[in-house]
């Protein structure tokens, strides 16, 4: 699902801003309602979609640690029904869970998802999709910047090896927007619709076509 940044004049423009983590399942899950609500209101409305930073796990380690293991530690008792409800939500879209791997540190990843958003907010939607599929469906390392990379050069965005090098780039930037977008929150995926209609959740695809609707109607 692309997205526009443009209005032409004949359709209303509507903005979606996303406070998320990149090791968020409901994050992909939400994202891929949200597509699918907005592809079927293509003809109506553009959009301006922008994701904001949010972190899970402020403390994770940059080396990373065993995704299972740290799983099975935070879930406890709960471990084996939660995953197996995750996997089934995961089928649902046709993809397939993955645990192996590790998870640690995300400050790279929004690091990355920021310097996309300025290449345009098509590649920055675009490398969400990317970052999510490959942590939670081939075990890719979110603390990867071999990872980070090749997810962000497949989109089209440009410069992003050089970008990450320097470990110090694009954090005030990310802490910036921590602070305006998701300082008020305390989980995700978070959805703002024009500056005011909130959702939380990995929602289902017609609960986002309602909040679009009702947003547009409110702007009239």
């Amino acid at each position: 699902m692309a997205t526009s940044v443009v209005n032409n004049g004949e359709k209303k423009l509507i903005r979606v801003d996303i406070s998320s983590d990149t090791v968020c399942s409901w994050c992909l899950i939400g994202k891929r309602n949200l597509d699918k609500a907005m592809d079927l209101l293509k003809d109506q409305f553009d959009f301006e979609v922008r994701w904001h930073p949010f972190f899970l796990n402020p403390s994770a380690p940059k080396e990373g640690l065993v995704k299972e293991d740290l799983y099975r530690e935070k879930m406890g008792p709960q471990f084996e029904s939660a995953i197996g409800r995750m996997t089934e939500v995961f089928r649902a879209h046709g993809l397939e869970y993955n645990l192996s791997g590790l998870t640690g540190n995300t400050m790279d990843s929004h690091r990355i998802m920021a310097f996309a958003g300025h290449q345009g907010l098509d590649k920055q939607h675009a490398l969400a999709e990317e970052l999510f599929l490959g942590y939670f469906t081939q075990g890719k390392y979110i603390g990867d910047r071999g990872f980070l990379v090749e997810s962000a050069e497949k989109v089209g965005v440009q410069g992003a090896a050089e970008f990450l090098e320097d470990p110090d780039k694009g954090v005030q930037e990310v802490y910036a927007a921590l602070e305006k977008y998701s300082g008020s929150i305390n989980g995700v995926p978070y959805y703002v619709i024009n500056g005011k209609h909130e959702l939380k959740g990995g929602q289902p695809p017609e609960v986002f076509l309602k909040a679009i609707q009702e947003a547009a109607e409110d702007s009239t």
